[in-house]
């Protein structure tokens, strides 16, 4: 989810993402982070970021890009609308109506905002779910004979982690799904395990070579690119090879960065990252009035969660295996096209 603007080009994911550390003001990332929120109640957030952002006449977020002006539902809308069209060359069809998901702990003013922006988008919005019922679904845990039963939806996505308690129960022979508990950590996700790869990579050249890779951007994109290649290397083998060839020169000439990167390393660089994912699985139990004999079925959502150490911290923590067999980044959306079929 994340989007370029610069004067009539505008790009939407990867070929956004390219761009994010040479042009950084021009690149829109998190924006889910600010819609529907006022900018008194994140302003210390939106200081992090690298875009500019500013206070609106009624008291929103306005993100300047380029010297436009956009509200959190317009940026929304080029990510939606890029899905839109894309879908459609693919159906060979014109579509206008969509369910979208949400985190389970959007309040009102949030939900409004995101429908605010599909219908920018030119989509009707039909219905809005939260994603750990959308998750539930995609398993078909509504069709599962045992009909009372709980479920935690763990999410750990790009850049915020989830964890979410359902309640399943059966009214009129069908299943309903009510969210207990939601806890969460806003700043934990994919891009901190990239940086933690990010951060060995520089420290170990800057040892070998006195160079501060950091400090040039275009050494600084490559090894991001290179840290998120190795870390999703790594959830199906034990090392891998980081190769970068002329990422600097010194007056000695060209230097190459070549690491070999294993499993158990980025496990060790990760420990207190991948500790964190555990402790708001705690607080959502605690809010449900759970404890972890309680749960009957551990959902994966979000790419983070190919993590084998994650995985391994989930089972350890709930004494139970987390049911696999959808993929982690298609599980919500799988959820939201059932729904729409449904419907």
């Amino acid at each position: 989810s994340i989007v370029y603007i610069k004067g009539d080009e505008l790009l939407v994911g990867d070929l956004a993402k390219r761009k994010a550390i040479l042009e950084p003001k021009n690149v829109v990332y998190e924006v889910k982070r600010w819609i529907g929120r006022k900018y008194s109640e994140v302003k210390n957030e939106l200081a992090n970021m690298a875009y500019e952002t500013k206070e609106g006449s009624d008291g929103g977020i306005l993100i300047v890009v380029d010297g436009k002006e956009y509200k959190p539902e317009q940026i929304s809308a080029f990510i939606l609308q890029k899905l839109r069209s894309d879908a459609e060359k693919f159906l060979g069809e014109t579509i206008t109506q969509a369910v979208i998901t949400v985190p389970a702990y959007f309040n009102d003013s949030q939900r409004n905002a995101t429908k605010a922006a599909g219908e920018i988008a030119g989509l009707k919005v039909e219905r809005i779910i939260n994603e750990p019922t959308a998750a539930a679904l995609a398993y078909g845990l509504d069709k599962v004979g045992k009909k009372d039963m709980n479920v935690v939806v763990f999410d750990c996505g790009g850049g915020t982690h989830d964890v979410s308690v359902l309640e399943m129960y059966e009214v009129d022979g069908n299943a309903s799904f009510e969210v207990k508990a939601t806890d969460g950590d806003t700043h934990l996700g994919g891009d901190d395990f990239d940086n933690v790869i990010i951060d060995w990579m520089a420290e170990e050249f800057k040892n070998e070579e006195g160079v501060d890779l950091k400090t040039d951007p275009i050494a600084l994109q490559r090894l991001k690119e290179a840290a998120e290649k190795a870390k999703v290397e790594l959830s199906s083998s034990t090392q891998t090879e980081i190769n970068l060839p002329y990422i600097t020169a010194t007056a000695s000439g060209p230097k190459h960065l070549v690491k070999t990167l294993t499993r158990a390393k980025f496990e060790q660089l990760a420990h207190n990252l991948i500790e964190r994912t555990i402790e708001p699985c705690k607080s959502a139990l605690a809010n449900a009035g759970m404890s972890v004999s309680d749960i009957d079925e551990i959902i994966l959502v979000g790419g983070s969660t190919r993590i084998p150490a994650i995985q391994e911290a989930v089972e350890k923590f709930f004494g139970k295996a987390p049911s696999k067999g959808v993929n982690p980044d298609e599980v919500v959306a799988i959820g939201a096209a059932i729904q729409g079929g449904v419907l």
